[in-house]
């Protein structure tokens, strides 16, 4: 690899996502089609300057990570709670719906179900990241919207982590293991309620301590390497331990830090960057798309469209009418739905696992959904 890979796409990543932002404000547009558009630019599927997807993609985890450790600094956790009989319920009606219209759809295109299903299950799932620059920008993320979009993102995310320990199991080519999928499952939900635990283990004695013992240090360099330890510690720790997204682990820190006096603190001093590296991740998501894909599939394109422009924001603003909230939350929540696009492509399933994992080779046209909804 080049000696000079990763400044060079640090640095190419960021002027372009500059260039880019700036004119998609311009023309009144939001900044993170930008940010797409650049990482179209200096993606491999377009000609000129092709940076690393791969650094790319580590510089995005660490936005990923400091953002939503942002947003978990400013919640509690009895805000989640009380917006669990909308939250649980909704994430579950809402992906099992929109899974199943774009089953359906492709089942009309020719796909065999198992390939339809599982699209539909990457597109069902929520990106926190984006949902939370849109609540942010809208000044909703800490109204009651906020809440229940946060709340229903985390059941999504937990979700995913069950479907990616089971799919697995379902397509191996081998089932003489006697891999049980209630018992992949019990072990990932035990391991998920271990997690918590010890995020409010940490929240109300050891972070506490350990932030008050470096504060009485009068150095605010160990300051921010402190609650930047605790953010990527725990979120790399619970990826690699617990098995959850780096992005839930980063949010779980967060509640945990922001459960000490020192929560204001650490978001206005140790997280300046955040919004750099965090623009990354939507250039990462960039780099995956290309452009012939609109030549090559476009009526595959267009029912993904279909899903998540129309399907799911009327499937989250009638689920939530249903269970009992009122317009003025329904409408904002089937709004909101339409920004929840999945935008990271590790989502779909590897093709490794199974040939029929596979519909559509290369899957180079996943983040066009993102610019739609966008």
């Amino acid at each position: 690899m080049d000696e000079l890979g990763v400044l060079i796409t640090f640095a190419t990543g960021l002027t372009g996502a500059l260039v880019f932002g700036y004119l998609a404000l311009r023309l009144r547009f939001s900044p993170i089609i930008g940010y797409l558009l650049a990482g179209i630019v200096v993606g491999p599927f377009t000609p000129g300057i092709v940076a690393n997807r791969a650094i790319a993609e580590q510089f995005a985890e660490i936005g990923v990570i400091l953002l939503l450790f942002g947003i978990g600094l400013r919640f509690h956790l009895r805000e989640l709670l009380a917006v669990w009989r909308v939250a649980i319920p909704g994430a579950l009606i809402q992906s099992t719906i929109s899974t199943t219209a774009l089953a359906v759809l492709l089942r009309l295109m020719g796909w065999d179900w198992t390939s339809g299903f599982i699209l539909g299950m990457a597109i069902s799932v929520a990106s926190t990241v984006v949902m939370a620059l849109v609540l942010a920008e809208w000044h909703d993320l800490h109204a009651k919207i906020g809440h229940i979009a946060v709340g229903w993102t985390v059941v999504e995310d937990l979700l995913t982590v069950a479907l990616l320990l089971i799919l697995p199991i379902i397509f191996a080519p081998d089932r003489s293991a006697g891999q049980s999928i209630g018992a992949v499952l019990g072990l990932a939900g035990l391991k998920i309620v271990v997690l918590v635990a010890i995020v409010v283990l940490l929240g109300k004695w050891g972070v506490p301590r350990a932030l008050e013992l470096i504060a009485k240090t009068r150095s605010r360099e160990l300051f921010t390497l402190a609650v930047l330890v605790l953010a990527v510690g725990i979120a790399v720790g619970s990826a690699k331990i617990f098995g959850v997204s780096m992005a839930l682990g980063a949010f779980l820190a967060g509640l945990a830090v922001g459960r000490s006096e020192f929560a204001a603190r650490a978001a206005n001093d140790a997280l300046p960057m955040r919004d750099a590296f965090a623009v990354l991740f939507f250039v990462s998501v960039g780099m995956l798309f290309d452009p012939r894909s609109l030549i090559q599939v476009p009526l595959i394109i267009t029912a993904v469209l279909f899903v998540v422009v129309v399907a799911k924001p009327l499937a989250a603003m009638l689920t939530v009418r249903a269970l009992g909230q009122p317009l003025t939350s329904a409408l904002p929540i089937g709004a909101a739905s339409l920004r929840w696009v999945n935008s990271a492509s590790s989502s779909v399933p590897s093709p490794s696992a199974s040939d029929s994992l596979k519909p559509v080779d290369g899957m180079h046209w996943w983040p066009l959904p993102s610019f739609q909804s966008l």
